[in-house]
């Protein structure tokens, strides 16, 4: 009598078994890896989303630790109801030199400029580390979670196709000049202008 068939878990079900993401950050940067250890523990006891949402990006590579300027923080911390919250960046705080009034706010991050670090203080704020918000903060209570934006980096100007109809992509291209990619689709004379 023939016996039924099972199913190979393993040859079949790779893909739907399988958890994506990042379990662990990548760097081996010590202090990094204590400050997981930390919120490990925070995300696991508490099970406070706050806690868990650090956690997450904690791991993440540095392409995805978008930095945000101090202009930016300033302009979300001014919004009604976040005067007096501690903003939180699991990145780098950077200085912006057309920013001419920093106000005093009390920031979080990962890693702080020079110039930010000086700013900040300068204005009366104070510059946190992550295991000092810990502390003042075990449940990310009176916080306010930023992260820069993602598309700043000069390489995502490149993504996508360049030289198609309405695409404003920036073209990996040798030189501006007359002779560089300037002449066919780009003029009606020539061809066909996108």
């Amino acid at each position: 009598q023939p016996t039924a068939m099972g199913i190979d878990i393993k040859a079949g079900g790779r893909k739907a078994t399988k958890s994506t993401g990042r379990t662990a950050p990548v760097s081996e940067n010590l202090y990094l890896r204590l400050l997981v250890k930390l919120y490990r523990f925070l995300a696991r006891r508490t099970g406070n989303k706050f806690n868990q949402t650090v956690l997450k990006r904690l791991f993440t590579s540095r392409t995805n630790r978008h930095p945000i300027s101090i202009k930016n923080l300033s302009k979300f911390l001014a919004r009604e109801g976040n005067q007096e919250k501690i903003a939180v960046v699991v990145g780098t705080v950077t200085d912006d030199v057309r920013f001419l009034e920093v106000p005093k706010m009390t920031v979080c991050a990962l890693r702080f400029t020079a110039s930010a670090r000086g700013r900040i203080a300068k204005a009366g704020g104070e510059c946190l580390t992550f295991d000092q918000l810990a502390l003042r903060s075990p449940l990310g209570e009176n916080t306010l979670l930023l992260r820069g934006c993602k598309s700043q980096r000069e390489s995502a100007r490149h993504f996508g196709a360049p030289g198609t109809a309405h695409s404003h992509v920036k073209p990996f291209v040798r030189s501006k000049g007359r002779k560089f990619e300037k002449a066919r689709g780009r003029r009606a004379s020539r061809g066909y202008k996108n």
